[in-house]
């Protein structure tokens, strides 16, 4: 099994009218219910405040530099987000496609490093990375 990002961006100037809303948050939870019935759930969580909530902190020399965020200037921003284990990518596509029909948005579909930190360094000194 692999886990996946399906992440959800919303436009920092789009509205949402409030009947849309709510068909968004019914079919959100209806995938919800599927995905923990499916057994590939993990976690989900949508974030709060959007990129204007985000503080950013950089090391600069021996000290650190903390700025309001975002990290990047975009037209979008990452609203939300689950993360699934599934088989292989896909079967992650065939979850982004549900979700992306739920939130009524395009998902991004992103692979974790599933390696640990011994097996990094090694495909690192090896010039796999």
């Amino acid at each position: 099994m692999s886990q996946y990002l399906l992440a959800l961006y919303k436009s920092y100037d789009e509205v949402i009218p409030p009947e849309r809303s709510q068909q968004v948050w019914a079919g959100v939870s209806a995938l919800g219910d599927k995905m923990m019935d499916a057994g590939v759930f993990v976690f989900k969580s949508g974030l709060q405040g959007g990129a204007e909530s985000a503080t950013v902190v950089r090391q600069s020399g021996g000290d650190f530099l903390i700025t309001d965020g975002p990290y990047t200037e975009t037209k979008e921003y990452l609203a939300g987000f689950w993360i699934i284990d599934v088989a292989d990518l896909d079967a992650a596509l065939e979850w982004a496609k549900l979700a992306s029909v739920a939130c009524r948005r395009p998902v991004e579909v992103v692979p974790f490093e599933m390696r640990d930190i011994d097996e990094l360094l090694a495909a690192n000194a090896a010039g796999e990375l």
